[in-house]
């Protein structure tokens, strides 16, 4: 009747007839084999995807770690402790790195891209975060990879590469950071220099400020050239990247205008105060 629901077509055949259909397939046919090979290689696929987002994890936990520690950089008594500790601890993310390029041999990245990408930013950012503060400049995207480039240590690592793969593979394999993945670290990199700034200052430092307000001006005019010519994600984190700057350009303002008047222990409770006025009004907007 009308507003009633349509009867499916496989409802017309009894329950018994279709499980006897069932029972009737050949599992040794053509068709069967072939299904079994498709199941077979989409569990292979899920697995791997499994397996990377976990690495993944652990790539982006082990460099926020490294992040936590170079904020100490301006308070240590002896930065050069903390720029070789902070070194031990890429190479240790970069070990992780190198599983993921394991498991990407003979397989197209991009498929798998979704999975590695968190991490891969997480690395760019604690990577470049190390290099501004050691040369106050911004790591490009070429010396990253060229970091990225491993080789097979030992026989055992070889034998199981091979037993692992139907191919001989390379005795060198590299894993390359794309553009995007690239870009979008180093806007998380602002947000970090932004912080780097408010301890300077609480540290007695007057110079970094207006160092680090030259470099994210840079970093800002770069993005605004891509602007919405470039991934949706990028130009997500123009905004943040735009906060940071305005924060870093307020405290080199009160620096400039009454630096002089304000005590140094002083300085970074003022400039937090101001931040914390910003993020209101901008959240208020």
């Amino acid at each position: 009747g009308s507003g009633g629901f349509r009867k499916r077509k496989h409802d017309n055949f009894p329950h018994g007839q279709r499980k006897e259909e069932k029972e009737n397939v050949n599992p040794s046919s053509a068709l069967m084999t072939s299904f079994k090979s498709f199941q077979l290689e989409l569990d292979t696929r899920h697995d791997k995807y499994e397996r990377l987002v976990k690495l993944s994890r652990d790539i982006t936990i082990e460099s926020k770690r490294t992040i936590f520690l170079l904020h100490r950089f301006t308070s240590a008594p002896n930065g050069e402790e903390i720029l070789n500790e902070s070194e031990v601890k890429l190479d240790a993310v970069r070990r992780k790195i190198k599983q993921v390029a394991q498991e990407l041999i003979g397989e197209d990245m991009y498929q798998f891209h979704r999975a590695i990408s968190p991490g891969l930013q997480e690395y760019v950012e604690a990577v470049s975060f190390q290099y501004f503060i050691k040369t106050r400049s911004l790591i490009s995207v070429e010396e990253i990879n060229k970091q990225l480039i491993f080789t097979v240590e030992n026989r055992e690592e070889t034998t199981n590469m091979t037993s692992n793969s139907h191919d001989k593979q390379p005795h060198t394999w590299s894993l390359k950071v794309t553009p995007v993945d690239y870009l979008l670290g180093v806007a998380d990199l602002t947000g970090e220099l932004m912080r780097l700034c408010i301890s300077s200052v609480g540290n007695g430092d007057i110079d970094t400020p207006f160092e680090l307000s030259q470099f994210l001006r840079q970093i800002y005019d770069g993005f605004t050239f891509i602007g919405n010519t470039g991934p949706y994600e990028v130009s997500k984190k123009l905004y943040t990247l735009k906060q940071s700057l305005a924060k870093v350009e307020n405290a080199c303002y009160t620096l400039k205008v009454r630096g002089s008047e304000i005590p140094k222990h002083m300085l970074a409770d003022v400039f937090s105060t101001k931040t914390e006025l910003i993020d209101q009004e901008e959240g208020l907007s």
